[in-house]
């Protein structure tokens, strides 16, 4: 079993940084695919970006956030944060970090099968 916790979200303005942490719990951090998404009010869940460990170090990116958000993780930490600069109106939203031990696919969220309880993010414009 593994339990997700995230923190970091808030108030920011347009062009402003945010850093959002994720703490898993468990033994086997090195082994799962981390990710974060998001999800706006009336709309789905989307993918954000993802952080595979296993087979040397896989980063992938939603092309709506590549170039100003960063995901990184620290396995002695059982943490993954999301660095996110120049950030605008259009990603404010409640963000969520997943994991997963073997996701057929980064980017759909029915791979993810540990979830945390999501962290609000709102960009003024």
């Amino acid at each position: 079993q593994v339990r997700l916790v995230e923190s970091g979200g808030g108030l920011v303005q347009a062009g402003g940084s945010l850093r959002l942490t994720c703490a898993a719990s468990g033994r086997t951090f090195s082994s799962l695919t981390m990710a974060w998404f998001r999800q706006a009010p009336g709309k789905e869940r989307e993918f954000v970006a993802a952080h595979n460990w296993r087979s040397g170090i896989n980063i992938h990116y939603a092309d709506s956030v590549k170039g100003r958000f960063t995901i990184s993780r620290d396995n002695a930490k059982n943490t993954v944060y999301l660095q996110m600069n120049s950030l605008k109106p259009e990603d404010t939203a409640v963000y969520y970090c997943a994991a997963s031990f073997s996701p057929t696919s980064y980017l759909n969220s029915r791979q993810y099968n540990y979830w945390g309880q999501g962290t609000q993010v709102t960009v003024s414009s």
